[in-house]
């Protein structure tokens, strides 16, 4: 349940744009717009917002070896970002806030912070003072020194313990910085999502997410640090992504390790990277390999092949169609009932696949225009919430909405008693292959011959 009825309330943290996009990334926000898309079929308004980290210690290392300003190298790689993500079919968030618009906000909630004693200004910098909360760690469920023993701590003889975490960082004369009370410089990297997440979200989130390495240190400090702001629970869910590995290595930039979703489109088309990327289940890791994409591209044919076979099927009446509507239901509803059971993808494809075979048997030996009409409502819904609608399921709706439209026009028409535009349209209808039916209920219409 929501917070708000009817209502989900999404924050997941987005890309900090010092270097092209990777499968790793895609991962991530793929399963993320999956999860989106189901809400919302669920008839959920989703809220969601994602931020960028355009501005850190790697994109200012990244600027001085390009020659750029950090803004540029964050725009550079920002652009490229949103331009992977419409290849994939990703949905764009509500709003993609940056740290560099949010100067003001995030100094108000270090100042807090610091009035309240749960941090300590020391030589330029603000630290978190990890002891001040009791409850860290209650995300990984580990005790604080099993949670900082080889884990990404940021060294400094500033701190007064290891575990504690920079709220905002005192800035080099040579590098891009904000004025505050404790000296010029930037905000640290956690507080920035704790302060836009409550401001467009408010105190408590329905759902918070990201890729399974920010569970510590990233999630652990944003709870704390939220936490001590509102006096709040921070989110009521939590969602973490596994990782991408190649040939059993964590997919990363800082080993190299890394495959460029721009290399990838230049070899796979991206709605077989996308169901890719969807294959395993989203806790688990996912091992990338020349075998899934194959696989994952033999599959997008069977849909497209599927899709289209029954929309060129010609409705007529025979024995079975009862029991194929049963069917259909039966293998959509376990679809469904399968992503509602924690995104279990790769049960909720194996219902996809079984929707595919009944649409397959149906084209092959035809049935009652309503079972066709079914299967083929139950193939697009299902597309549309894994996001693997085909150019030919976007054309088929296109062609529906402009013939419901001209029938729309020709009601119109009636009514007006303006009997020879309503005649034209249906006779025009007719040469394009399409027969117009006037019942009681109002005008059905059937494709009778593709041209």
């Amino acid at each position: 349940m929501s917070l708000t009825e009817g209502v989900v309330r999404m924050y997941v943290c987005g890309l900090t744009p010092q270097g092209p996009s990777h499968v790793g990334h895609a991962r991530t926000f793929v399963v993320f717009d999956l999860l989106k898309r189901l809400l919302t079929y669920k008839g959920y308004t989703v809220i969601h917002i994602q931020n960028f980290t355009d501005i850190d210690d790697k994109i200012i290392q990244k600027s001085k070896e390009l020659g750029l300003q950090p803004s540029e190298v964050a725009e550079k790689y920002i652009v490229e970002f949103t331009e992977s993500m419409a290849k994939l079919n990703v949905q764009p968030p509500n709003l993609y806030p940056r740290v560099t618009q949010h100067i003001d906000d995030i100094i108000r909630s270090v100042k807090k912070l610091l009035d309240s004693g749960h941090a300590y200004s020391s030589g330029g910098d603000v630290y978190f003072d990890v002891s001040s909360f009791p409850e860290y760690g209650k995300l990984s469920h580990q005790k604080v020194d099993d949670l900082v023993a080889g884990a990404r701590i940021e060294p400094s003889e500033k701190k007064r313990s290891p575990e504690d975490f920079a709220l905002w960082k005192g800035a080099l004369d040579d590098e891009i910085g904000w004025q505050s009370p404790w000296g010029r410089g930037r905000p640290g990297w956690h507080i920035e999502c704790s302060v836009m997440a409550i401001k467009y979200l408010g105190e408590t989130l329905d759902i918070h997410g990201g890729g399974q390495d920010l569970i510590f240190p990233h999630h652990e400090n944003e709870i704390a640090q939220s936490e001590v702001l509102t006096g709040k629970p921070f989110s009521k869910y939590w969602m973490h992504v596994g990782l991408v590995t190649f040939q059993e290595e964590k997919m990363s930039k800082s080993t190299g390790n890394v495959i460029l979703l721009a290399d990838i489109f230049k070899r796979w088309q991206p709605a077989a990277v996308r169901l890719a990327l969807l294959s395993a289940h989203y806790r688990s890791p996912l091992e990338w390999s020349e075998s899934i994409l194959e696989q994952a591209e033999a599959n997008v044919r069977r849909i497209v092949s599927a899709f289209s076979a029954l929309n060129a099927t010609v409705p007529k009446n025979g024995s079975g169609s009862e029991e194929l509507a049963n069917s259909v239901e039966q293998a959509f509803g376990r679809f469904i009932s399968s992503l509602e059971n924690d995104l279990d993808t790769p049960r909720a494809l194996a219902s996809l696949f079984e929707l595919v075979r009944i649409a397959n048997k149906i084209a092959e030996q035809g049935g009652p225009e309503e079972l066709v009409r079914k299967t083929s409502n139950a193939l697009k819904d299902a597309f549309t919430i894994l996001g693997l609608e085909t150019k030919e399921q976007k054309s088929q709706t296109l062609v529906e909405n402009l013939i419901n439209l001209l029938l729309e026009t020709r009601e119109e028409a009636r009514k007006r008693k303006d009997f020879e535009m309503a005649d034209r349209i249906r006779t025009e209808l007719a040469k394009l292959g399409i027969l117009v039916e006037d019942t009681p209920r109002g005008p059905k219409w059937t494709i009778v011959n593709s041209h």
